[in-house]
């Protein structure tokens, strides 16, 4: 038996349960996992409320797509992983099917990935998702080049972070932007050129005059909503306006439309993209791998919670006031 979290029903997070579930042995081409860590994900929240790009099928429902720890049973023909493997697990499959908030769990081979050396269990749990969604999308799909401008929405974000860091590392230019004042510093300290406080400053305004009129090259925004057709005016001509979240839970507009049809490319954009291609992820391991290791990349952890503690960690993920990745610990 493990200790896994369920929900019953959608709602909040007080709807989450820790359980003792028997977790049975892999099956073909899947592993089970010893979990030490899990990287919490907005996706997890819209999941439990009800909110999520794909419903529940079936209550007890299970919840989480990242996660480190190690191998403790090797599926039919699974090659590569030895029990006792450090590994991560990424996003790359429902959570119809599998989840990892557990002690142990049963995860499909091609969601786990090997744990780099030097990475603790911890920031194994909080790199691949952030650092592969925006390497997938601004880099592998949207060809992010040396001196282009990356216009960052929820950039205090672990994604909106990893975007920063990565932009550099191409030679880009990283404009974050935030609702709160209180996050400027912080920002900038991760790495952004500019900072526009929305709350305080014209979007528009700001991002054309830091480019001198040509708009910014990329838009990676998580919020969603109306708020896109503002976006849309600062995309540079046959620059791509990437929707990866829907944070305002509003309906999207296609902002072209409202423009008068400029040279505007928009599209959606999930890591699923990334992590259920297998020649996608070799790429984005690599890049993300070598970042890692010469120190360009590093995930920013903001808060750590233990698995029974999965209740307060959520609370603590709606209020969206963290800066970089929530991590909950479980015990060996």
């Amino acid at each position: 038996m493990a200790k896994t979290v369920l929900f019953h029903e959608h709602g909040g997070p007080e709807v989450l349960r820790l359980e003792d579930v028997e977790v049975g042995g892999p099956g073909p081409g899947e592993l089970l996992i010893r979990v030490h860590a899990i990287g919490l994900n907005r996706a997890e929240a819209l999941f439990r409320d009800g909110n999520y790009i794909e419903p529940v099928k079936e209550f007890p429902a299970r919840l989480g797509a990242e996660a480190s720890g190690v191998v403790e049973a090797v599926g039919a023909g699974v090659r590569g992983f030895d029990v006792g493997r450090p590994i991560s697990v990424v996003p790359a499959f429902s959570m119809n099917d599998y989840g990892v908030y557990a002690e142990s769990a049963i995860v499909p081979v091609g969601a786990v990935l090997h744990r780099p050396d030097g990475l603790d269990a911890i920031e194994g749990a909080a790199v691949w998702m952030p650092y592969l969604t925006a390497y997938g999308a601004l880099v592998e799909t949207g060809g992010m080049r040396p001196g282009d401008t990356v216009v960052l929405t929820a950039a205090s974000s672990s994604v909106g972070l990893a975007a920063i860091q990565i932009a550099r590392r191409v030679g880009a230019v990283p404009i974050a932007t935030t609702r709160s004042a209180a996050k400027r510093e912080a920002l900038l300290r991760a790495g952004a050129a500019d900072v526009i406080v929305t709350d305080e400053e014209d979007l528009v305004e700001r991002v054309l005059d830091l480019t001198r009129g040509r708009g910014a090259e990329f838009v990676f925004d998580a919020v969603a909503g109306p708020g896109v057709v503002s976006l849309g005016k600062v995309v540079a001509p046959g620059g791509t306006l990437f929707v990866y979240g829907a944070a305002s839970g509003e309906v999207t507009p296609y902002p072209g439309f409202e423009l008068g049809m400029p040279a505007l490319n928009m599209r959606t954009y999930t890591v699923h993209e990334t992590t259920t291609d297998p020649h996608r992820l070799r790429r984005a391991e690599a890049f993300v791998s070598s970042g890692l290791r010469s120190g360009a990349l590093r995930p920013v952890v903001d808060r750590l919670f233990g698995l029974d503690e999965i209740v307060e960690a959520h609370r603590y993920m709606d209020t969206g006031t963290k800066v970089g990745k929530i991590v909950v610990t479980v015990d060996a």
